[in-house]
């Protein structure tokens, strides 16, 4: 077999594309992975020296909910291949200006006096002692190739039953029937806007349930020396199987053969071929109407995706400082993660601005303070600060005229709960939708989120009924991005289960 004949082609070397070689590779099969970046793999999973020499940014994901308890880093076995999770004390801490606050650790029992009142902390030890007895079965149910009917059984009735009522909420109503204190009521709300899920919006009271409580057992994992380990674990398992990576190398085109993908076309006019199978980390629209012909789909495929509901853009901000942050909290300052949102109701208010394309006036943010576990990502007493929030992908005038007005604003914001923040500040990088799409094409618009994360895109409409098994319309095409079940999230399932589903109709 020629070299450039592999059995297996991968479009797009994230994450999930890794993942999906990986697996493939392991299985036996001679696997080469297509990335079009030109300078390193991982899509939006690396870490680059964004704003000063020696001073280490996550350039995407930089704190991981699911690292150590997703099913396909455990079966690859990541950390024999040098991935090491660092804590905080803290998972995560949600400040106000008025100095209340609520703070999730990995030991429900350290929140003590941490979580907005006596009788709510009480409430959020109850909660997580009964998530950590249904977590295995729950991650499985939730992260497995839907439906997953083994875990949803093992779970049992009256979990199960339990668990819907909380999932059926909307993020405000739940918040208020667990909680009395204003700091306690805002923390799952906000942890719902790491996406494009609102307080107030139908059943999305489960991701910020879901991204809480696994706080309080895996935890936000900071891996060391940057997001970039994880890309750089995950190619060292594919080398060690056999597997090729090719920078630099743009797929175009899909080419079908009676009904079957059999190659894909480079932006050169190369052709590689694929003997079995190809696997496409890509974003849904960007693979059904740009990749593929249109009469390789069915017309109804290609209307959904002309209209397909993209999740909000992204701002994202990395400082080089002088200093930690200076939070008034002092529990802000042992925090991995810290969310910034005053209340529920401005959290809404927030959400509703986005959603009418306007740029918000009190962003919600979320705050990464790596370099406070892993110090080799600074010099020494120095440090790095990550933070991002959601706005529209295109407001008007463009991001070109808001860009360093808003930068300001997400930094005042900062200082209103950490005063002398501002002095700290040796240099910031700018990351607005534009670029952040132009770093990684998955990201369109910015969207984090591999597509809208509200209730009527997941499950079985996840990218499009009946294509949400990770097969297409094409015979050996795979779709396993984000874009796929379960969705976003450095887990890597996406790839997994794809690969999964691949290896049983190849045999």
């Amino acid at each position: 077999m020629a070299p450039t004949d592999p059995d297996v082609v991968v479009i797009g070397a994230g994450p999930n594309g890794l993942v999906a070689a990986c697996a493939l590779a392991s299985a036996g099969f001679q696997v080469l992975v297509l990335e079009a970046n030109p300078r390193r793999p991982g899509g939006a999973l690396g870490t680059e020296q964004l704003t000063l020499p020696g001073f280490y940014h996550d350039t995407g994901p930089a704190f991981f909910p699911f690292g150590k308890n997703s099913p396909a880093f455990d079966r690859l076995n990541l950390r024999a291949y040098g991935v090491e999770w660092l804590h905080a004390a803290f998972e995560s801490c949600h400040p106000a200006p008025d100095d209340s606050y609520a703070c999730i650790a990995r030991n429900p029992a350290a929140t003590q006096h941490h979580f907005g009142s006596e009788r709510d902390t009480q409430r959020w030890v109850e909660l997580a002692n009964w998530h950590a007895r249904i977590e295995p079965h729950l991650l499985d149910a939730l992260l497995l190739p839907f439906p997953s009917l083994g875990p949803l059984w093992r779970l049992g009735f009256v979990n199960a039953l339990k668990l819907a009522r909380l999932f059926c909420s909307s993020g405000r109503r739940l918040a208020r029937r667990l909680f009395e204190s204003e700091a306690a009521q805002r923390v799952l709300p906000s942890l719902a806007l790491h996406v494009d899920v609102g307080p107030d919006d139908p059943m999305g009271a489960a991701l910020g349930y879901v991204l809480g409580l696994t706080a309080t057992t895996s935890g936000y994992g900071v891996p060391l020396g940057g997001a970039r380990s994880i890309t750089n674990a995950l190619l060292t398992i594919l080398e060690r199987h056999g597997g090729r990576l090719r920078l630099g190398a743009r797929v175009t085109r899909v080419i079908v053969r009676n009904r079957c993908a059999c190659a894909v076309e480079l932006a050169g006019g190369e052709q590689v071929r694929a003997e079995r199978a190809i696997m496409a980390n890509t974003a849904a629209p960007s693979l059904f109407l740009d990749l593929l012909e249109r009469q390789d789909i069915p017309s109804r495929v290609a209307r959904v995706m002309r209209r397909f509901a993209y999740g909000w853009g992204t701002f994202k901000l990395d400082w080089a400082l002088s200093a930690n942050v200076p939070w008034r909290v002092e529990a802000a300052r042992q925090s991995a993660v810290v969310h910034i949102g005053d209340s529920v109701e401005e959290l809404a208010r927030f959400a509703k601005q986005v959603r009418a394309r306007q740029l918000p006036e009190r962003p919600y943010l979320l705050v990464g303070q790596q370099s406070l576990v892993d110090p080799s990502r600074a010099p020494i007493d120095h440090h790095t600060l990550y933070s991002y929030t959601h706005v529209p992908s295109n407001p008007e005038g463009g991001w070109s005229t808001h860009r360093e007005r808003f930068a300001d604003t997400v930094e005042a914001r900062i200082e209103e709960l950490a005063p002398g923040f501002r002095d700290s500040i040796l240099a910031r990088c700018i990351s607005a939708p534009p670029e952040l799409e132009a770093m990684d094409c998955n990201l369109v618009g910015g969207d984090l989120g591999g597509g809208s994360n509200g209730w009527r895109h997941q499950l079985l409409f996840r990218p499009i009924f009946p294509y949400f098994r990770y097969r297409t319309p094409v015979k050996r095409l795979y779709l396993c991005s984000s874009f796929a079940h379960p969705g976003a999230g450095v887990h890597g399932m996406c790839g997994y289960n794809a690969a999964q589903i691949a290896l049983r109709d190849l045999g």
